[in-house]
């Protein structure tokens, strides 16, 4: 039994929001009991107790949209690569980072980019791979490293035709035998869903094939009009737009991430909340690809379920949190947006989401929910309750200010030395990997 106190306690439970010196029993993967540091340290006088030293006490975050694989590509410089379209990104950049990828390239990305998150005080990980170089047995790489440092996470390999029809079939068997291993998983910690890229690269007969494949009760991780040729090749090809070719294959769904949904219309965003699909916006990703902005104040109005991630462009979802926040501000040209719908994506939405794949609460501190908790240095020099907490995460709080975290009860970083593992090799690995892939890119 584990007591994590001493520290001003933002639990997300309507019920009980804050507590000035709060406390959690955690027994097992699960919390217990909440309260004040001195009556649950009166009550349970044998439980090892970890001091948050008067900081911040808060659930894990959550990241509904990652790109685990794209982690060596980090500073790199390609020769005569000077994008001017989302395209010329996919085709000059990341669809070659993929096809050059080995299993040892995707279980370092993993590790690198997991530690991130540790230390980033992001606990549950919705990652959206593609290693064309090497496929088979790719999320179960990644799968081994979310075990051995214990981050909670769902994963999908990204079906495309792009590379073909048999590397079009083998992504569908590496998602299958994946998604089939996830379901065994006793501790509730991996899940597995069905990835596909986008509309443009998946014809009529590949989304058919992958249909006849899709495990039973298993939704699908698909971008979705992130750029503004995915909407014009569903006009151009198949005379409509991207939601719609969606609906007809019956890819959408309450248990389907709908990743961006920039160019979606009014048409689309009804069959979004008619499906009850949800949808993730990725704020950093789509202004650094200068591919739109989603409509994100319309689909809450709407209360489709709309969660925030981050694209493989961080793993800071404090960071993302930020951005989201002054886009539409600027896009709009007014100050008064996003107030409430930011943070009701990140501490709200994104467990909701994440709640629909996992067996028992996510994204709160209460009796019965995971324990994946999270300590942050933070002491603030104006006034923190409940009611104004957000405005200090927002404008005070960046992920490192992380320094503990907990997932499934179990400690995975403690004062800002993650656990279990030799980082400084593992950095070390990670560069000599690095310096190969860009060596091969660059032929």
């Amino acid at each position: 039994m584990i007591l994590i106190g001493n520290g001003r306690m933002i639990t997300r439970d309507p019920n009980q929001p804050f507590i000035e010196d709060g406390c959690l029993v955690v027994d097992g993967p699960c919390i217990s009991d909440v309260g004040s540091t001195d009556a649950l340290r009166s009550k349970y006088p044998e439980a090892s107790f970890v001091d948050a030293k008067g900081g911040l006490i808060m659930p894990g975050l959550i990241n509904t949209h990652h790109h685990i694989y794209s982690a060596l590509a980090r500073a790199m410089m390609l020769n005569n690569h000077n994008p001017s379209n989302f395209l010329e990104i996919l085709e000059g950049m990341w669809w070659k980072i993929d096809k050059h990828l080995t299993l040892e390239d995707v279980q370092l990305s993993a590790y690198v980019t997991y530690l991130e998150c540790i230390k980033n005080g992001v606990t549950t990980v919705f990652d959206h791979h593609a290693s064309y170089g090497a496929t088979a047995g790719s999320l179960f790489e990644i799968s081994e490293v979310a075990k051995k440092l214990g981050i909670r996470t769902s994963l999908c390999y990204e079906v495309s035709d792009r590379h073909g029809h048999h590397a079009m079939v083998e992504a569908v068997k590496e998602n299958v035998d994946f998604i089939q291993a996830a379901k065994k998983d006793v501790t509730d910690m991996q899940k597995g869903m069905m990835g596909l890229h986008a509309s443009f690269t998946l014809s009529d007969t590949s989304l058919d094939y992958i249909a006849s494949q899709l495990p039973a009760e298993t939704g699908y991780h698909v971008h979705v009009a992130e750029g503004i040729g995915d909407l014009h090749d569903a006009l151009s090809q198949y005379n409509k737009r991207v939601v719609e070719r969606l609906m007809d294959h019956e890819i959408l769904g309450p248990d389907t991430l709908a990743i961006h949904c920039i160019h979606v219309n009014q048409r689309e965003m009804d069959l979004l909340k008619e499906t009850d699909t949800m949808v993730v916006h990725n704020p950093e990703s789509n202004m650094g690809n200068a591919v739109g902005f989603t409509p994100v104040l319309e689909l809450m109005r709407r209360d489709i379920p709309l969660g925030l991630g981050t694209d493989g462009y961080t793993s800071d979802m404090l960071e993302s949190m930020k951005v989201a926040n002054i886009l539409p501000k600027h896009q709009l040209c007014n100050p008064s947006v996003a107030w409430g719908e930011v943070p009701q994506m990140l501490f709200h939405n994104n467990a909701a989401i994440a709640n629909r794949f996992y067996n028992k609460p996510l994204g709160i501190l209460k009796e019965g929910a995971y324990a994946d908790v999270i300590i942050a240095d933070y002491n603030p020099f104006t006034p923190l309750d409940g009611n104004n907490c957000n405005g200090h995460i927002l404008f005070g709080l960046s992920g490192r200010h992380v320094t503990t975290t907990m997932i499934n009860g179990k400690l995975v970083m403690k004062d800002r030395q993650v656990l279990g593992i030799d980082e400084e090799q593992l950095m070390a690995h990670s560069r000599e990997l690095a310096v190969t892939l860009w060596e091969k890119m660059n032929r």
